[in-house]
């Protein structure tokens, strides 16, 4: 009978760990080399159980730094084909793949506290390795694997995984580069490339330069898959950081993890890259919509006395939208007040289509005086224009995914009279500021982009990009996947001079929790404003 290892007892872990690993294993290749005549939820269910049991052993063996990852990784992959083989859909393979990533999750942390250890961690990787016919420690083929064993060069070593050689790093990103938000898209690449293009200047990480390759998809998460690929088998990225989109993270997050790369600090607050316990792989630096939202609910209803019953949303119709209208209706209860007379008015993403967002809120018997906006700058700006004249005296606010600086660009075209007053949270310090963190961003922004102007999207991916190119200097020459989301994961308070606390941890994979508040003045420049 086969059982988890990691919650036994030292003296029946040491009895049970060769009947573990083999029969696991056994199973694992009866299920890749024969087509599974049960239905559907019992191959659920077996992999499921399956997961459970192998994953510790892959966990403690990746704990442990004396066992090359590409065996563990060979492992991984053969399991990973088995979840693939056995999902009908989506949503079975992304539970599959997060409960797979828990049990590895249990593994590691029984080595961390001593109730594993690396000895018997190697046999049973030793196991399964000879079940599955995968190479064993003595079986070791890669020449650049052998080089490091005999002590040559770390980056040599390092030349083995994807995305490493011995002189950069590549890292990947799928942006809006054409269509309505190619703006947001541009910036975001901006501000990433800005903070890489510092490290080079200062002799890379641990000797590597660092690179970003991007793929459009034109924020249509129909592309994204294509974009990924294109990154994936073509560019062979490392990671990805800084993809663009709720949407699209939705397509995107899942290819990351079914692959195991790390997917960081992706431009949205919603929930898709928010699990509880957090998707090993994924890490986020911004705030939540969520976050967003109640602060923007607390500033109406507290600071400008906005009855709650007028107050509405306008959102895109789709996940989006989805995360805004779920952070406004969390806000409401925690107010105390009843969420479900919301009202939320719509439009298409990719359009400015809102003149049936605007002719269903003048139908209202009670008149709306302040509208949350979870909406694009294009979309903001036409519906901006629109309720102006059929709106009048009524506040707008919108979530720091609006763009900031596009948003304004566009009202500022209408007129001054369309901007004066436009509410924006900010999940970075305002670019006009003096934070240490900003007068390093300007320096390498009018180094690396002479020109180009201070912009809280590009910031963004500034401070995003320079909190990974302090995780992989603390990870070393020696990198991989895993050793950098150690990494991360061990990282508390990084100093990145914004004037908030940044952190993360094992149950913790989101670094910011602060929101700042600005609103557009008659010139288009943002002033800051207090949200409570």
């Amino acid at each position: 009978m086969m059982t988890f290892l990691d919650l036994r007892p030292r003296h029946e872990m040491v009895n049970r760990t060769r009947s573990f690993a083999t029969s696991s294993a056994i199973i694992l290749t009866l299920m890749l080399t024969t087509s599974v005549g049960a239905a559907p939820g019992d191959n659920l269910a077996v992999v499921r159980d399956l997961g459970g049991r192998i994953g510790p052993a892959i966990g403690a063996a990746l704990a442990c730094s004396d066992i090359p990852r590409p065996r563990i990784q060979a492992i991984i992959g053969k399991f990973q084909a088995v979840i693939r083989e056995a999902s009908n859909n989506d949503g079975d393979r992304n539970e599959l793949t997060r409960q797979f990533d828990r049990s590895i999750a249990d593994g590691r942390a029984a080595v961390a506290s001593g109730r594993q250890d690396c000895r018997r961690a190697e046999l049973q990787l030793a196991d399964i390795e000879r079940s599955i016919g995968a190479p064993a420690a003595g079986a070791l083929r890669d020449p650049t694997l052998s080089v490091a064993a005999t002590g040559a060069t770390s980056a040599v070593a390092a030349s083995a995984v994807r995305g490493i050689t011995e002189r950069d790093i590549t890292f990947g990103s799928v942006l809006p580069l054409s269509g309505a938000n190619k703006e947001s898209g541009r910036l975001l690449k901006v501000g990433i490339e800005a903070a890489f293009n510092r490290a080079n200047e200062a002799g890379g990480v641990n000797g590597r330069m660092l690179r970003l390759a991007v793929a459009d998809d034109g924020y249509d998460p129909n592309r994204t898959l294509d974009a990924m690929k294109q990154l994936y088998e073509k560019e062979r990225v490392f990671g990805f950081v800084g993809s663009f989109g709720t949407a699209t993270a939705a397509v995107a997050i899942p290819y990351s993890l079914e692959r195991r790369m790390l997917f960081f600090s992706p431009y949205t607050g919603a929930n898709v890259s928010r699990h509880d316990p957090p998707d090993r792989y994924v890490f986020n630096y911004r705030p939540s919509y969520s976050e967003e939202a109640d602060a923007l609910v607390h500033y109406l209803v507290k600071l400008r006395r906005v009855p709650p019953r007028q107050i509405a949303l306008f959102a895109q119709d789709d996940s989006f939208g989805d995360a805004g209208f779920a952070g406004v209706a969390k806000a409401f209860r925690v107010l105390g007040l009843n969420d479900a007379a919301i009202l939320r008015v719509n439009y298409t993403r990719n359009t400015v289509d809102v003149e049936p967002a605007i002719n269903q809120l003048k139908t209202q018997k009670v008149p709306v005086r302040a509208v949350i906006m979870v909406a694009t700058s294009r979309a903001a700006a036409k519906f901006i224009e629109k309720a102006r004249d059929a709106l009048p005296g009524v506040l707008f606010v919108n979530v720091s995914a609006v763009g900031a600086s596009a948003l304004a660009n566009e009202l500022m075209l209408l007129g001054p009279r369309y901007a004066a007053g436009v509410v924006v949270t900010q999940t970075v310090p305002a670019v006009s500021g003096y934070s240490s963190v900003v007068l390093d961003y300007k320096a390498a922004l009018a180094k690396h982009f002479p020109g180009e102007p201070p912009d809280y999207t590009s910031l963004e991916g500034y401070i995003e990009a320079s909190i990974l190119v302090q995780a992989l200097k603390q990870a070393g020459p020696q990198l991989d996947t895993e050793r950098l989301i150690d990494t991360l994961e061990s990282m508390r308070n990084i100093d990145l001079g914004l004037g908030a606390s940044l952190n993360f941890g094992p149950a913790e994979h989101q670094a910011s929790h602060k929101i700042w508040g600005t609103a557009l003045d008659e010139t288009g420049a943002y002033q800051p404003i207090e949200l409570e």
